[in-house]
């Protein structure tokens, strides 16, 4: 069930508070113990997710290792985000929504002109690249992502494919930092499938120290 954005754990304190606009990547250290929650003002919007090791990030979010050692493709309440070293990363504590991608990775320019014949004014592959230059993180780092809020459900013959997302706004992801971690996502500017809904939109991300 989704819950008022401004709603944080009793006693919490906010580190950082942003609205991060439609098509545009976002990026924070956050520490271990502090969460990060992600928050879909106005649903069906996929945030596409990376986070790294804050102080030696050659160790990274590892699709596999998330998806093989639970055996399970989707991501939800309990879930756990682990590292090219299997080591946990980031726990999602709190999900509203759940069945979050891990398989599809992030849109690209090349890729999108080779699926549609046409191109989005953004994409995930650059705003990756441009935050992750402010860390001194180059586009050997960018690595299959994690694809918060975005539904794609895989068929009993394997076939699979972005549909309509079943978020609705005000739905939430609360990540817990397992070590410090860097968190950098870019706000999905997809506009030529159903990753954005209705097309794209802005998303809040907080940064906070659970209370008690």
């Amino acid at each position: 069930m989704s819950v008022p954005s401004d709603v944080l754990p009793a006693g919490a304190v906010t580190v950082e508070d942003t609205v991060v606009p439609a098509c545009a990547p976002w990026s924070a250290r956050v520490a271990q113990g502090h969460h990060l929650r992600l928050i879909d003002l106005e649903g069906q919007q996929a945030i596409d997710f990376l986070c790294f090791n804050a102080d030696d990030p050659a160790e990274r979010y590892h699709a596999a290792n998330t998806i093989k050692i639970p055996c399970q493709l989707y991501l939800g309440q309990g879930s756990v985000l682990r590292s090219s070293l299997a080591r946990p990363m980031m726990t999602i504590v709190e999900d509203s929504c759940g069945g979050h991608d891990t398989i599809f990775g992030c849109c690209s320019f090349e890729v999108d002109e080779v699926r549609y014949g046409a191109t989005n004014p953004e994409c995930c592959q650059r705003n990756f690249e441009r935050e992750l230059a402010e860390h001194g993180l180059g586009p050997e780092h960018i690595v299959a992502n994690v694809n918060f809020f975005m539904n794609v459900p895989v068929k009993p013959d394997g076939h699979t494919a972005i549909t309509v997302s079943q978020s609705k706004p005000g739905d939430y992801v609360d990540l817990r930092a397992d070590m410090d971690v860097l968190a950098v996502f870019s706000n999905c500017p997809e506009a030529l499938n159903a990753a954005t809904g209705a097309g794209p939109s802005p998303v809040r991300a907080i940064v906070y120290q659970p209370g008690g």
